[in-house]
C-alpha cells in the first residue's frame, strides 16, 4: 500500500488538532493492517471523549488528504499513554523535573536501567538525579526514557 508521509500527515492535521485543543505527539501507519493512529494529547489528559471529538474531526479532511492513493484504511485516535517515549524537545522540557526510566542500549556502570528526577535537556544529553547522585546520558545513548510509573 502507497501512502504519505507521516511528516505530511501530521502537518495537515496541525492546524486541525489545535483548533480542537489537542496536541499530535506521534503518529504512525501500520500496513500490515492498512491503519493510520494518531496518537493525541493536552495537559488535562486525553479521554475517550478527546479522541472521538479530535477523531471526528480528521475524518472528512483525511478523506480530501487522500493518505493511501484511494486505498482504504482505518483511522485510530489515542491516548499516546502514561508510558510513551520522549521524542521531541518538548517531551523532555514538559517533564522537567518529574521522576523518570531511562533505558540506555548499552550498559552504563554495568547497568542498562535507571529511574530518577529528569534535571536537564540540551538536545544532546539528559542529565537525571538518581539516588546515587547525577547521570548525564547522551541521546545517543537513550534507547528510551519515560515517565516513571509508581503505583503507590
Amino acid at each position: 500500500m502507497k501512502v504519505k508521509t507521516i511528516e505530511e500527515v501530521i502537518a495537515f492535521l496541525q492546524p486541525i488538532a489545535e483548533a480542537v485543543g489537542v496536541e499530535i505527539v506521534d503518529a504512525e501507519w501500520n500496513m500490515r493492517e492498512k491503519s493510520l493512529t494518531v496518537f493525541i494529547d493536552r495537559e488535562e489528559g486525553v479521554d475517550l471523549i478527546t479522541c472521538e471529538k479530535f477523531h471526528r474531526a480528521i475524518d472528512a479532511p483525511l478523506d480530501e488528504l487522500d493518505p493511501t492513493f484511494g486505498e482504504g484504511y482505518t483511522l485510530n485516535c489515542s491516548s499516546p499513554g502514561l508510558d510513551r517515549p520522549f521524542k521531541k524537545p518538548r517531551d523532555f522540557e514538559r517533564n522537567m523535573g518529574k521522576k523518570v526510566e531511562v533505558k540506555l542500549y548499552a550498559p552504563v556502570n554495568g547497568k542498562k536501567a535507571f529511574e530518577g528526577v529528569l534535571r536537564g535537556y540540551d538536545g544532546t544529553q539528559a542529565v537525571i538525579q538518581t539516588e546515587n547522585g547525577e547521570l548525564t546520558f547522551a541521546t545517543a545513548q537513550i534507547a528510551k526514557m519515560c515517565l516513571a510509573i509508581d503505583f503507590d
